[in-house]
């Protein structure tokens, strides 16, 4: 392990202890799993005030992290710019941030502006989907803000998206000369991306991206592998929660998916995995601390 263990504004996150888990808040109308808070698109929308409670909730059911995201990140999604995705994620960081101060907060971002924004409000981490590519001064930012990073591998390609009735998009026909080591070489340009910045590797976190530019049968292996993702020396999350690659695979539309996003959180958890990034926070928290007690040697 590059390190054992994450301090964060108080809080120590100890590698391999046991699974942390991130609750997900959808600040936005279209979610793909049928949780987005927002009722309009519209600019002007008034905050959620849906979302205090259900990070109240969230932390009540055994979430370590809040990550809030602006912006829809399902396969075949429009892209928000940098004034639209503020004005729906700053003032839920800064609600949350006034009724939880203790609370560890992530912004779910791939913009510089609206990252320096949400850590100027109160956010803890940065959770960047495109890991550090899309924006060419998100690392710079990062790093200034000495803020831990999440690094998610992703090859999505909207040219590549099938759409099928209650079970949602899926990548198809996505590339791969060898799955596991092209994610893991993807990822590893990723961190020296970091590393060029100045963002030290006790602050890295990496994320396999699961569903991001993945067929199912991709997805399926990725979680069974995790293993060899961890084996980089770097801390490892995962994301499964209600993602079509289980509607797919049990033909189960997105509110019907707890059960299989709980196979695969369990899963990945015996495969290595030390976060897990879930909408059903009390199940997912119960499976992973059944898990941790099963597999992990200190538990």
């Amino acid at each position: 392990m590059k390190s054992s263990f994450l301090k964060i504004d108080g809080h120590q996150l100890d590698w391999g202890s046991r699974t942390y888990v991130m609750a997900i808040l959808n600040i936005t109308p279209d979610s793909f799993s049928g949780d987005g808070l927002l009722q309009s698109t519209k600019p002007g929308t008034p905050v959620p005030p849906e979302a205090v409670e259900q990070a109240r909730s969230a932390l009540a059911a055994g979430a370590d992290i809040l990550d809030v995201g602006g912006e829809s990140t399902r396969p075949g999604s429009a892209p928000l710019n940098a004034e639209e995705e503020m004005e729906r994620v700053l003032p839920v960081i800064r609600n949350l941030r006034s009724n939880f101060p203790e609370a560890l907060i992530s912004i779910d971002t791939y913009k510089a502006r609206v990252a320096e924004a949400a850590f100027a409000e109160g956010a803890n981490i940065l959770n960047d989907v495109w890991g550090l590519r899309a924006d060419p001064e998100l690392a710079s930012v990062a790093a200034r803000l000495n803020a831990p990073v999440i690094l998610m591998h992703n090859r999505s390609n909207p040219a590549s998206v099938e759409v099928r009735a209650n079970l949602g998009n899926a990548y198809i026909g996505v590339e791969y000369e060898n799955l596991i080591e092209d994610v893991k070489r993807e990822l590893l340009e990723c961190v020296q991306r970091a590393h060029q910045a100045g963002i030290q590797d006790n602050l890295i976190i990496l994320d396999p991206g699961i569903g991001f530019g993945k067929t199912v049968e991709h997805n399926l292996e990725l979680i069974n592998r995790v293993d060899e993702i961890r084996a980089l020396g770097y801390p490892v999350l995962i994301g499964p929660s209600r993602k079509s690659f289980i509607g797919f695979t049990l033909d189960l539309s997105a509110d019907q998916r707890v059960e299989g996003t709980g196979a695969a959180v369990a899963v990945g958890i015996t495969r290595g995995a030390d976060l897990v990034r879930v909408h059903d926070v009390l199940a997912m928290v119960r499976i992973a601390r059944m898990t941790d007690a099963l597999v992990r040697k200190n538990a």
